[in-house]
């Protein structure tokens, strides 16, 4: 279960939110909702420990993750905004090094397989650099086809998708919920996702 506790959040002399609370069971979905500089790229940071909160705890089954270490970590998928891929790199090694640095190897066909699910058969040895946007937005989310962590953190998931994409990834998340796995998401968009517990967390 991850929890957070009172948590406020400080950037510079503006206090961004504070005494948030919440808690995520398996199979559940929190979505994290605010005005733009309301702190939610800041929330979905703390909780992945890139940083500490002004004031708080956030809990992994029932241990703040700052004590937690290995244990939380190795559970989590965290893709930011921007997705983290490397425009020098090709598809297939982005999404092949991205696994590697997260704790597992995938295999060529893996890589493959994973890729072609996500729209970007035919790309696959192509530098990123070439691709769309939204092509590039694929190739962040393919991770989510290969990893094994239970708790995913994403930052505007559907951000530049095109409407088969925005299907494949509803379908995606709500595969992983029914596997007892977690989400805490930022979004703008109104997306269906059928799951037996959802909850918005809205910041000011």
């Amino acid at each position: 279960m991850l929890q957070g506790i009172n948590i406020a959040c400080v950037r510079g002399d503006r206090e961004l939110f504070k005494n948030i609370h919440f808690s995520l069971e398996p199979g559940s979905l929190l979505q994290v909702r605010g005005a733009n500089g309301s702190g939610k790229t800041s929330l979905l940071r703390m909780l992945c420990g890139l940083s500490i909160p002004a004031a708080g705890e956030i809990h992994w089954n029932g241990v703040s993750i700052r004590t937690a270490n290995e244990e939380y970590f190795a559970n989590v998928t965290y893709i930011g905004h921007l997705g983290g891929v490397k425009d020098d790199l090709t598809v297939i090694e982005n999404l092949q090094i991205s696994s590697a640095l997260s704790g597992f190897e995938i295999s060529i066909n893996e890589a493959h397989q994973a890729l072609g699910k996500i729209g970007l058969s035919g790309r696959e040895y192509l530098p990123v650099k070439v691709l769309s946007q939204g092509q590039r937005r694929r190739v962040a989310l393919a991770r989510l086809l290969v990893c094994k962590t239970k708790l995913w953190i994403l930052d505007e998931p559907f951000v530049a998708l095109d409407v088969a994409a925005v299907q494949l990834m509803r379908e995606i998340l709500e595969l992983h919920l029914q596997h007892e796995g977690m989400v805490v998401m930022t979004t703008h968009q109104e997306i269906d996702i059928q799951s037996s517990s959802i909850t918005q967390l809205q910041l000011a």
